[in-house]
């Protein structure tokens, strides 16, 4: 009988395997979900700051306006920045880009960006107030995406044995002899 299992129990090709749910998540409906959300975003901010924000400015007091014009440009960044990271990581996950090219192009793009500045924001009308609270929570769900994805690899020292793949081990070779 070959016994493929080390002193742990774990067989030798359960070992080997291991699922990057991180990757996977890129090709998978949620990922797909956030990439809308965030396009969505930049073509609803674009909107806004051409229309409905431009007439808005108009009415707001010299400091008002000051911080509007530093808000919405740190927004526009935030999300320019934000859409690029998007589109490379759909571009691996379609296969268009290699991850290693994606990793050294995400590289150049700054997710974390400038902090909050909520005295600013109490000058603000109330629509680019939410488009920037919006910004902030794709930024956070972006930024988790990308330490998740970022994050090395185990080695095999550092895998624990996995109890039911020794099970199925076990189950298959029964079912080979049997």
């Amino acid at each position: 009988m070959n016994d493929d299992r080390d002193d742990s129990g774990t067989d030798e090709a359960a070992r080997g395997e291991m699922i990057r749910l991180a990757e996977r998540r890129l090709a998978s409906p949620a990922f797909a979900a956030l990439f809308q959300q965030g396009m969505e975003l930049v073509d609803e901010t674009a909107a806004y700051l051409d229309g409905e924000g431009r007439t808005a400015s108009r009415a707001l007091s010299r400091a008002a306006l000051a911080a509007y014009a530093q808000q919405s440009m740190r927004l526009s960044t935030r999300l320019m920045q934000l859409a690029s990271w998007l589109l490379l990581r759909r571009a691996v996950a379609e296969g268009e880009m290699s991850g290693e090219t994606a990793r050294r192009e995400a590289a150049k793009i700054d997710l974390k960006g400038p902090l909050r500045d909520m005295d600013q924001e109490s000058l603000l009308p109330e629509p680019l107030v939410d488009l920037i609270l919006r910004g902030y929570e794709l930024q956070r769900q972006i930024v988790q995406l990308d330490d998740t994805l970022s994050a090395p690899s185990p080695t095999p020292d550092e895998l624990r044995p996995n109890a039911v793949a020794g099970q199925i081990g076990r189950l298959r070779r029964a079912f080979e002899r049997g």
